[in-house]
This record gives C-alpha cells, structure tokens and sequence, in this order.
C-alpha cells in the first residue's frame, strides 16, 4: 500500500540551549520528524550552510533515515543557530540570527517534483522573512494540492500582508490562542468568541478547515460547519518545545488520505502533542510502540470531548 506524503517548507537549524546543549529544531522539520515517526513519507524543502553545522545537521538527520534531498546547501550563507532561553513555564524563547542558507531557499525542479507529487504541504511564516525563501514558498504554494499554514509568529518576521496572502492559499490553518487574536486584530476584526472568530476568518479566506490550539484548555478542530472541543491529557511536562509541532504532526498523520473520523484524527494530535511534552526536546527518540502504549493508557474516549 503506497504511504501518504507531506512535505514541509522552511527553516531547519541547531537550537542552542542553555548549558551549550544544542538540538535539530525549526517548525517544519519538526513537523516532518513525527510525520515520519508516524509512518509517513516526508520531504523537508530547506537549506543548510557547506560548514561544519550544517554538515553534522545533515547527517543526524541522515541517521534518523528521514530523507534530505530537498535539504539544499548554500556556498554563500551559514547553517541557522538559534539562541533558546526557557522560562520558568518551560516556554521557550529564540533570538533567530538572520540572512541563514534557509532564508534563501532556491525553487529546484526535484523540489518542485517533491512538492506536485506529495498529499499535502507545511509551512509558516518565519520561512517568509527574506523575499528568496518567501517567492520559493508562494510558488509551491501554486502546485500543492492541499496547504497547511501552521501560523506560528515569531516577532518581528512577520507582517499582515504576507499573512493575508498566505490564508488566501490556505485549506488548513492552525493557530494558538495568542496568534488568533493577533491575527484578528491585525485584520481590524473584534475578538468576540473563538466561534465567531473562526467563522470571520473561513468567510474571509475560504478556509475549510481550521485549529485553535489552546495550551491547558485543549484544542478546537473546526471542518466546516462542526465545532470539535477536544481536552488536553495530563501529563507531567517535561519540555513544551515543539508540543505544537507535533500535536500538527498527530493530526496530518490521520487527516490526510485515510478517510479517519474527526474523533479519530483529534484523539492522535492531542496523544502526540501530551506524549512530546512529557519527554526531553522538540524530536525525542521514540518509536511508534512507545506512543502506541501511552496513548492506550490515557484513552481520550474517557474524557469529555465536546462537539458544538
């Protein structure tokens, strides 16, 4: 049986944490790194630097067996490194150094191939920032059949007109709480209800399908006209790094190409996002054994689900 394809758009990098440890991180590869956990094939559309970063980056991910064809490497810009500092939440926060090989992201016809022959397409905004990764973007945007705008702000790369032109191509769009308001607000739209909200933004771009991730108060799944209010599951948490990248990832592994139940498809995104955040880092080892056994014991058939 031919596996589903996803492929994720933007930035891959080495987060640098205090204490000198250093991590793969960047939303997308994120993304692509539970997607592949999951049983999925996938593609991350990047770029490293020809140096040492970029060259152990390349093969960390090489010896994870996920693969990196459509990983480009620059001549002319370094490998991305972010400075992480956490808080005493456990909510992590970067100083994203600019002008990186993945801000200049080329258009190639294999990437192009990767993108046209895929189910679906990741991306955020932060891959925008520079006009080279931001024109490479908007044209996969052209030829995917199914795009994924997992928001994802990080101040100051951002800005509501290439925000407006994204949701215009967008059949599913994923925001937290935070980024729902900004977003309306950038838009000149009054907060009223999350219901309301949603509603405000699929008339306006024509949005199928849209999640509101709401940190300790669960996460909403609208796929038209049915509200879905899904919990979260308690865990200890031991890092909230990339809880939302692979609470998307959970999603994606069930939403695209199988035909399962919106019920189905929430139970794997709220699992896999609790199961993250109860380990170390945004990509722990795991297998999907391991995440089978967590989420046989925490059933989210024994928690009350609301649809509205």
């Amino acid at each position: 049986m031919k596996k589903h394809k996803i492929v994720c758009f933007g930035e891959v990098l080495w987060d640098i944490f205090p204490e000198s440890q250093m991590r793969i991180g960047g939303a997308p590869f994120n993304v692509a790194y539970h997607l592949f956990k999951m049983g999925l094939d996938v593609s991350v559309i990047s770029s490293v630097g020809n140096d040492g970063p970029g060259h152990e980056l390349l093969q960390k991910i090489k010896n994870w067996e996920i693969p990196t064809e459509d990983i480009q490497v620059s001549e002319e810009h370094p490998t991305s490194t972010v400075i992480a500092t956490v808080d005493k939440n456990n909510e992590a926060h970067y100083d994203i150094v600019e002008n990186v090989a993945w801000d200049f992201i080329e258009v190639t016809p294999e990437n192009q191939k990767s993108v046209e022959t895929a189910d679906a397409l990741v991306f955020g905004t932060l891959a925008t920032r520079n006009e080279k990764s931001k024109n490479a973007l908007f044209q996969m945007l052209e030829i995917s059949p199914y795009n994924v705008f997992d928001i994802n702000l990080r101040a100051p790369y951002y800005d509501i007109r290439t925000i407006n032109d994204l949701l215009h191509k967008t059949q599913l769009a994923k925001f937290n709480k935070a980024e729902l308001r900004l977003v309306l607000n950038f838009l000149k739209k009054e907060y009223k209800t999350e219901q309301d909200s949603i509603r405000y933004l699929q008339e306006k771009f024509g949005i199928p399908e849209i999640i509101i991730s709401k940190g300790s108060k669960g996460a909403l799944y609208t796929d038209g006209d049915n509200f879905y209010l899904y919990p979260t599951i308690p865990v200890e948490v031991r890092d909230t790094v990339g809880s939302g990248d692979s609470f998307l990832a959970g999603f994606l592994s069930k939403r695209i190409g199988k035909g399962d139940s919106a019920h189905e498809i929430m139970a794997q995104a709220v699992s896999l996002g609790a199961f993250i955040t109860s380990q170390e880092g945004a990509c722990p080892e795991y297998t999907q054994e391991d995440f089978k056994k967590f989420k046989d014991a925490h059933p989210l058939s024994a928690l009350n689900v609301s649809k509205w």
